[in-house]
């Protein structure tokens, strides 16, 4: 089971990797509900080092509101995380991820969410390919 979409950017510069993620979502109707910098709370809280790694909890409000018609349970999976963070060789690699939606049918078994996850799917892929054209 493939559980993202993806793509691969190179930039030194990490947190004009985020914000372009976080525009493309944005072009696909998705807002930024949340964002958890991993880097940041893994060395406030356990004293870690890390790459840099950010969590963005998108959401597409219409989509979410289908999906959770179908099934209450539904937002235990949403927001769709995606995932922008650096790779750990640290080469200006940037990495950004996103969960498949298709995902949700699989782990609910719920058939009335497949043309939801559908769409969001091809909204994703279209904003995760969006970041390969700069």
């Amino acid at each position: 089971m493939n559980l993202a979409i993806a793509t691969t950017l190179r930039t030194d510069r990490f947190d004009d990797a985020v914000e372009r993620t976080r525009a493309a979502l944005a072009e696909q109707g998705f807002g930024v509900l949340t964002e958890i910098d991993m880097t940041a709370t893994l060395k406030a809280k356990l004293g870690q080092d890390m790459e840099d790694y950010r969590i963005l909890g998108a959401c597409n409000p219409p989509l979410a509101h289908r999906a959770v018609e179908v099934d209450r349970q539904i937002g235990l999976l949403l927001p769709c995380n995606v995932i922008v963070r650096r790779d750990r060789s640290d080469d200006g690699t940037v990495i950004v991820e996103a969960m498949d939606p298709d995902v949700m049918v699989q782990v609910t078994g719920e058939a009335g969410l497949e043309p939801i996850a559908s769409e969001a799917a091809t909204r994703l892929r279209a904003a995760i390919d969006a970041l390969g054209d700069h």
